[in-house]
């Protein structure tokens, strides 16, 4: 199936590993031009010149935190039109409610409800005019599957959630959509992160608790990124217009609920 982005501006954030280069590498094959953004300058060209020489589409780097005022800056300036853009960013860090403090969760809701919404604003009315606009959110399958150890995440990626309900419903008349890809257990560092966390707090060995997880998995295995970015370039789409405002669960069949 063509999907109809050949020759888009992409803006994708945090896409020099995992499930952010799983979306830049499937928008890229669908003839999308790509900016991509990250932290790490080695990673993040690597992964460019990977793009390069798989798509031949122009690939432009923009080596900066998008959390911060002066990242987005930067990736608006590489990319100031974006037909699409991929939100994304590292999740903070698991652990007890009790040990965090104030800044702890002014600084999850910068990076995962505040960054996203701050670039939203800064793209929407430009792909309005254009008429056509597609914006992905990666959240977390914990907004509808809540991990207690990841209570940072849970409770800023859900008043993401609810900001997109809302703004979802007035663009997609101009044929701007904006969802949210909700990613469960995928071979990302993100991974090794959480489930170290639940180890430690378990007292037990990292392998053990790896292998307890995706015994909970229906698939019977963990998700790989290039599955992810797939989903991502589909609803990035010509033919997903008429889908908006939803959250997408890509989780191997994990969620055990029926809405």
């Amino acid at each position: 199936m063509d999907l109809g982005i050949k020759g888009k501006a992409a803006l994708v954030c945090a896409s020099s590993k995992g499930l952010g280069r799983g979306c830049a590498f499937a928008l890229a094959r669908e003839g999308a031009n790509v900016t991509l953004v990250a932290r790490g300058a080695e990673a993040l060209e690597k992964t460019a010149t990977e793009i390069r020489a798989a798509t031949g589409v122009d690939v432009v780097t923009v080596a900066a935190d998008i959390v911060t005022v002066a990242g987005r800056a930067a990736a608006l300036a590489a990319c100031p039109q974006p037909d699409i853009l991929v939100n994304n960013a590292g999740g903070p860090p698991p652990g007890d409610f009790r040990n965090w403090s104030r800044d702890d969760w002014l600084a999850a809701l910068d990076a995962n409800m505040l960054a996203p919404i701050e670039l939203i604003k800064a793209a929407v009315d430009g792909m309005i005019d254009r008429r056509f606009g597609r914006i992905v959110n990666i959240t977390s399958a914990a907004v509808k599957m809540p991990i207690d150890v990841l209570g940072l995440s849970n409770g800023a990626r859900s008043g993401l959630t609810g900001f997109v309900a809302g703004l979802a419903r007035k663009t997609v008349a101009h044929n701007v959509t904006i969802n949210n890809l909700l990613p469960g257990f995928f071979d990302t560092d993100r991974i090794a992160t959480v489930i170290g966390g639940q180890a430690k707090a378990r007292g037990l060995p990292y392998e053990q608790v790896l292998a307890e997880r995706v015994a909970t998995i229906p698939a019977g295995r963990i998700g790989n990124p290039e599955e992810f970015g797939a989903a991502c370039a589909w609803l990035c789409s010509a033919q997903a217009g008429y889908i908006t405002g939803q959250n997408w669960l890509l989780d191997g069949g994990a969620y055990p609920g029926t809405f």
